[in-house]
């Protein structure tokens, strides 16, 4: 009896060192696989920056990625950098379709553990993210209905005093620009930019203040729309938290912000130029550009 007790204690002992060793390098390897992939959030609905299409390709042969969880794909400008940074880096991207409202709250909860969505870096998002150096310098502007009333703006002061009803994106820096239009109406915010266009094409909003990318894009398809940029004596002040567009970290994870970072400077990615020269092509790669 007593040797059939030592016996069974024994192959249990054995049984449970293997559990534990199998349970230890399954972490192990589900550790070491989520630190080889770079999971990253963005809408996939902010062109050029971002967005969906049906097909892994573009017409100039770059390779669109695959929307997790979905049979759709992403690309934009965006999805490039991504690109550039994971190959940098020797991980695998791995993008992820969110909603712009939700975007930072998804991240800390872990569904992701960046956002390269076209993102300001402004004063309030830096108490809650940690910010790399940008990864892309932009312009605002304004996109008025083309041969309307407002077609003939030159500078902010000709909008003063006319009523003029104005949009812009949800929770983004260009909401506060909005009140350095003296009299204006504020008609409403948008979840999306293009739910904005759709606004100024239907006359729900004469005016909406964006970036100089996304209303080049927009107006690639919708002709209804006419950018104007504001005479530079005559334009918003303190936009600069719009410029600078940042890739996101969780505000604790400073060791993948830096590895952005220093992939970004290895790469050479505080060029202007080539930021502007991979918009340029980006923007003849979309779907509706072509």
């Amino acid at each position: 009896m007593k040797k059939n007790l030592l016996g069974k204690m024994v192959i249990t002992g054995i049984i449970s060192v293997a559990m534990l060793a199998s349970t230890a390098a399954s972490t192990w390897a589900a550790d070491k696989s989520d630190k080889d992939v770079l999971r990253v959030g963005m809408e996939c609905a902010y062109a050029p920056f971002n967005w969906t299409q049906d097909t892994d390709t573009t017409p100039d042969g770059s390779k669109a990625e695959p929307i997790y969880g979905s049979d759709y794909y992403a690309y934009g400008y965006d999805v490039a950098v991504a690109q550039k940074l994971a190959d940098q880096l020797g991980m695998k991207l791995e993008i992820h379709k969110v909603e712009w409202s939700s975007i930072g709250i998804s991240m800390d909860a872990g569904d992701y553990d960046c956002i390269i969505a076209g993102m300001g870096k402004t004063a309030e998002r830096e108490k809650s993210y940690a910010f790399t150096e940008p990864y892309y310098y932009r312009d605002n502007c304004i996109v008025v209905k083309a041969g309307g009333k407002y077609d003939d703006v030159k500078g902010l002061s000709d909008l003063a005093g006319t009523g003029c009803k104005v949009t812009t994106q949800l929770g983004t820096g260009w909401v506060p620009l909005l009140d350095q239009i003296d009299g204006a109406e504020q008609s409403g915010n948008y979840e999306t930019t293009s739910e904005c266009f759709m606004a100024i094409s239907n006359g729900v909003a004469d005016v909406c203040v964006v970036d100089v990318p996304t209303a080049e894009s927009a107006a690639l398809t919708n002709k209804d729309l006419k950018i104007i940029n504001l005479d530079e004596k005559d334009t918003f002040k303190n936009d600069d938290e719009m410029v600078n567009v940042c890739i996101a970290t969780r505000k604790d994870d400073t060791e993948l912000r830096d590895k952005l970072q220093g992939a970004m400077d290895d790469i050479g990615w505080d060029d202007k130029e080539k930021m502007d020269e991979l918009m340029d092509t980006v923007l003849t790669q979309q779907p509706a550009a072509n």
